[in-house]
């Protein structure tokens, strides 16, 4: 690391006898006026100005910067590292694995692979919940997880021991954005580079979108795709524009009763009714000073659900308590200090920085929240689920019914045993009454259980009540809205103590009254880290959460991210044969449609104790302040604001319960792992040994034949339509997630491969086998291919077939086999969502040279270009459906072949010929948007980019 030094501004900086070379803001004309991330991005240029990627004019222009212009000046951003997920992480190191092989056969060293910036790889993305509900359903769930995964493990174990600076945190430690925050993040980094101590701010890209997170520490650093993570490990800097911030003005304070989620459920129904796509939002103001560092991170951590590129907290003492608490040195802490109030990055409310658009929160006015059914900014008020839930599920089901039902929700009734809680009650609800006056429909098997389908006369909401036996013996009956997952998961809330210590306090008093879980609720509690469970162990709250069916199953992702595991038996029975409405209540920060459970259609975002709560009404058809949520010991009602535990007694129990030495503990040898990682047989050597019989690991078709000086780009002509796609279709979609099916496509393949059915794991486990993964992509349970009529998943029509319907992955051979190219047609935001490289991997490896839609998601469309795959926008105010294209038309797109030129065009035309000669024609934007970008897809993409340049070196 180097810089040219143009403006004087290297100096030396003193903390606690330490010597540090710094990059002084102030030497820049300009700086002091800068919001806080963009000074962090103006001493990332002045650190690494090199005159050639980074010169003295980038520096004056982001010095420059108008808060009001259009973004157009593109800017090398270089991280300080790089941190990754298991899921995203592996394919990043299968790819660097095979790079060092492409290296070799062009000649160079197969050793410069190797990351350049520090790279660090928590696995947590692989625990599933097959077992809850029991003392041991954590021992359990990571011997099935090592037992799972044990190849991909032994390849990263061979990746930690092959490349320098990487790092590996083992299975079963916490989520990758907790354990950032708790113990990797540096807020200042210190690095020995020419025999000088460097200090300069900590800055990062991940694999995974929740990246963000680290933001509430005033570390600056989003995610990306896998693929661009590769590059920056390899030394790449990020290329971006300049962008727009968002002044975001905090006053007030929380008030009781609400908590730090429904603070981020309403920032980011603001955020995204504002429009903040490829912004940068920041957080100012005399209310920040009041914000607890854990709900920073809360906030931060939901910067992907609104939008935004980043969204950042200044650095304050709020930062150096939270610094301290987690067990960080006093060396790093004095430093952060004295580096922060050098540099003008200390957080001062007196003073206001420019920024490009304003808005203001009253913290004070947030009441309490929900967000469902199926996109995490469509916020719910508590006190109007009910009725939101009545509204939204006439979109999921399709009865034809009458009658009315004006029970209240989880009482019993007699011989309908709706809600029956135990054993006890199997008296009542052995079966129906012969009078009732729905009887079995003519098609029913005899022995079928009597399914009674009504609606509520008021709302007409239908219900569909299906009696069930659990395996307890208990008999009870499932309905539509039926909550069939409760899960405290994921990193936005496990981070954050005052929501989880109010969801035990409230599970406390739910027990102390008497209240249980419902019996076909799927309960489960995941923390991101081992130390949510030390502090539940010191404040005497483990016993009560387990009362409620809240068992540890998991240090990881788990629901949040698809692996929920299998809803019991008879639950799941129920469900499909009925065609049953449930949903999953989860304290995670992402609900789309398909992603949670294969058997649940709508999810709902919601605080920790609000998990609790709707496990302990079974249902989202409940008014939490006019309907009970159960009953006590002697039979009264309890409503929710009885069991509601006070903020003062949530604060105490905090006070008392966390301390300095649980982190410390927690990770004093964070990277070593359990008896399990240890004892893992590593493989050795440079490169990696390929195992042909893997269905994990596998090496991947990148290089493939690759030249050593990239071939001209072309044209593309006679391509066919893969699928024609609608609005907000996400990477959730596209890319493969959650379990595979059997009849799949990957499922015959794993199966054509020996795997055994109830070995196939996930989507996200085989992430480093592209076999399978292609054959996943654009085959989500949910996604709707428009050139089909009522068909959801992963089909489209074959037109080397006549156009009949199959499999996506089938059809796409198809094509390939007669050299026939693929464009995928879509509507707005286009990609947005968590599951990043597959969706551009998966995409570019079907065949399809090119998409055209509306709008894209910003990290979408750049992996897109990463993987050699043109991103095209339909000029605008058009769309497909103005176009008349209806996706069975032959295209032709020309101009491309400019980009040869070494210019990129700003538009390309498109020739789309209809079956019977017709053709509709028209302009598409291109959006490659940057020089960089250019070259990337000059070369077939980012990675081959980087090989080409590693070779010339």
């Amino acid at each position: 690391m180097s810089s040219q030094n143009s403006f004087g501004a290297k100096a030396s900086l003193s903390v606690a006898d330490q010597e540090y070379q710094i990059f002084r803001l102030a030497a820049v004309e300009g700086a002091e006026r800068l919001p806080f991330s963009l000074k962090i991005l103006l001493e990332n240029l002045l650190r690494t100005e090199d005159g050639a990627n980074i010169t003295a004019d980038h520096i004056r222009a982001l010095a420059g910067w108008d808060p009001q212009a259009e973004p157009d000046t593109e800017i090398q951003f270089t991280p300080a590292r790089v941190i990754m997920q298991d899921f995203t992480g592996v394919p990043c190191i299968v790819d660097l694995a095979t790079m060092r092989e492409a290296v070799a056969d062009l000649g160079g060293d197969p050793t410069r692979i190797n990351p350049l910036a520090p790279a660090e790889l928590v696995i947590d993305h692989s625990v599933i919940a097959d077992v809850y509900g029991t003392q041991d359903a954590f021992e359990k769930n990571v011997e099935i997880e090592y037992g799972r995964n044990k190849e991909r493990y032994q390849f990263l174990r061979w990746g930690q021991t092959a490349f320098d600076d990487f790092k590996v945190v083992p299975p079963g430690t916490g989520i990758v954005h907790q354990v950032n925050i708790e113990h990797l993040a540096r807020v200042v980094f210190e690095r020995e580079v020419g025999g000088e101590r460097l200090a300069y701010p900590d800055t990062l890209v991940g694999t995974d979108s929740h990246t963000t997170m680290v933001n509430g520490l005033g570390v600056l650093g989003w995610g990306v795709g896998g693929i661009e993570a590769e590059a920056a490990m390899l030394g790449q800097p990020v290329s971006m524009l300049i962008p727009r911030v968002v002044g975001f003005k905090l006053s007030g304070s929380i008030p009781a009763g609400a908590t730090a989620t429904d603070v981020v459920l309403t920032i980011t129904e603001l955020l995204r009714r504002h429009g903040v796509v490829g912004k940068f939002v920041e957080f100012y103001g005399e209310g920040v000073g009041a914000v607890p560092l854990a709900n920073r991170a809360t906030i931060g951590n939901m910067s992907p659900e609104f939008g935004s590129t980043a969204a950042i907290f200044p650095i304050d003492d709020v930062t150096l308590e939270y610094l301290r608490l987690t067990g960080r040195s006093e060396q790093l802490v004095a430093l952060v200090e004295a580096y922060c109030k050098e540099q003008g990055l200390w957080h001062d409310p007196s003073r206001e920085a420019q920024y490009s658009e304003y808005l203001e929160l009253d913290l004070s006015t947030v009441v309490p929240s929900i967000a469902g059914p199926k996109r995490p900014q469509d916020r719910i008020e508590l006190t109007s689920a009910k009725e939101a839930f009545r509204t939204a599920l006439a979109d999921y089901v399709s009865d034809d019914v009458t009658g009315t039902d004006d029970r209240k929700p989880g009482v019993p009734q007699q011989g309908t045993p709706y809600g029956v809680e135990s054993a006890a009650d199997e008296a009542s609800a052995q079966s129906f009454p012969a009078s009732d006056p729905v009887q079995p429909s003519g098609n029913e098997a005899e022995d079928a259980p009597h399914v009674v389908t009504d609606a509520d006369a008021v709302s007409g909401r239908p219900r569909k009540r299906v009696p069930i036996t659990m395996s307890d013996g208990t008999q009870t009956e499932v309905d539509h809205g039926a909550v069939a997952i409760a899960s405290i998961t994921s990193c936005t809330n496990t981070s954050n103590p005052s929501v989880m210590m109010a969801a035990a306090l409230l599970a406390k008093n739910a027990v102390e009254r008497g209240l249980t879980a419902k019996p076909w609720v799927k309960t489960s509690l995941a923390p991101g880290s081992k130390v949510v469970m030390d502090y539940y162990e010191k404040a005497g709250l483990i016993p009560y959460l387990e009362k409620l069916g809240f068992h540890l199953v998991g240090y990881g992702c788990v629901t949040c991210i698809g692996n929920s595991g299998p809803l019991p038996e008879e639950v799941s029975a129920a469900v499909q044969e009925n065609d049953l409405a449930v949903t999953a209540v989860l304290s995670g920060n992402r609900n789309f449609e398909g992603r949670i459970n294969p058997d649940v259609k709508m999810n709902y975002l919601a605080s920790p104790p609000l998990v609790i709560a709707y496990a302990l009404s079974g249902t989202m058809d409940w008014d939490v302040e006019n309907d009970p949520i159960g009953t006590d010991s002697e039979g009264r009602d309890v409503f929710l604001r009885d069991i509601w535990p006070d903020s003062t007694e949530v604060e105490r129990v905090i006070g008392e319960a966390i301390t300095q030495e649980m982190f410390g503990r927690g990770y004093a040898d964070v990277f070593a792992g359990d008896e399990r990682w240890r004892s893992l047989p590593t493989p050795e050597g440079d490169t990696f040994e390929w195992d042909a019989d893997s269905t994990y690991v596998r090496k991947p078709p990148y290089f493939d034949g690759m030249p050593a000086q990239p071939t001209d780009v072309t044209d593309i002509t006679g391509a066919r339509v893969l699928a024609l796609l609608g609005d907000s279709v996400t990477t959730d979609h596209i890319s493969p997630a959650g379990s595979i099916k059997p009849d799949s496509p990957a499922g015959r393949y794993l199966a054509e491969h020996g795997v055994a059915r109830h070995d196939f794991n996930s989507y996200g486990s085989r992430r480093g086998n592209h076999e399978v993964m292609i054959r996943g992509t654009f085959a989500n349970i949910r996604l709707k291919n428009l050139l089909l009529d009522g068909v959801s998943g992963g089909f489209t029509r074959d037109f080397t077939a006549g156009g009949e319907q199959t499999t996506i992955y089938d059809a796409a051979q198809h094509y390939a086999e007669q050299g026939i190219p693929l464009v995928v047609l879509g509507g707005k935001e286009y990609g947005s969502g968590s599951s990043r490289d597959w969706a551009a991997k998966g995409t570019a490896l079907l065949g399809v040279r090119a998409v055209i839609v509306e709008s894209f998601e910003r990290i979408h469309r750049s992996n897109l270009i990463g993987m050699g795959v043109l991103p095209l926008q339909f000029p605008a105010g058009e769309t497909s459906a103005s176009l008349g294209l209806d996706g069975t038309e032959t295209f032709d797109i020309s101009g491309i072949t400019e980009l040869n030129s070494g210019a990129t065009p700003r538009t390309v035309h498109v020739t789309a010929t209809k079956e019977d000669g017709a053709a509709v024609e028209f302009d598409a934007v291109v959006r490659i948007d940057t020089p960089g970008e250019a070259d990337y897809y000059r070369n077939g993409g980012i990675l081959q980019y980087v090989l080409r340049s590693l070779v010339r070196a």
